[in-house]
């Protein structure tokens, strides 16, 4: 463990986590990776690395541009623009 910190800390990266190493400070990231997971991966078979990046590429321009959020009324994007305008 010791190793993967001091890489991580050689590189600049950051992990996000708080002090006791809970990861309920990351829970927006646990939930997309959920849905995702959810939507697009389980129940389909993916051949090759190639053929699941794309799968994941696709689902997250779906996520941001198409994919309504109830809390939101609209896609994220969407959203934004309109805090934008």
């Amino acid at each position: 463990m010791k190793q993967y910190a001091n890489l991580l800390k050689n590189k600049k990266i950051f992990p996000r986590m708080s002090r006791k190493g809970n990861r309920l400070d990351n829970s927006p990231m646990e939930n997309f990776f959920g849905l995702l997971k959810q939507e697009m991966y389980y129940g389909t078979i993916y051949t090759s690395f190639e053929e699941i990046k794309q799968a994941i590429d696709r689902y997250i321009y779906y996520y941001n541009h198409k994919r309504i959020k109830s809390k939101l009324g609209c896609s994220p994007v969407t959203y934004r623009k309109r805090l934008a305008a």
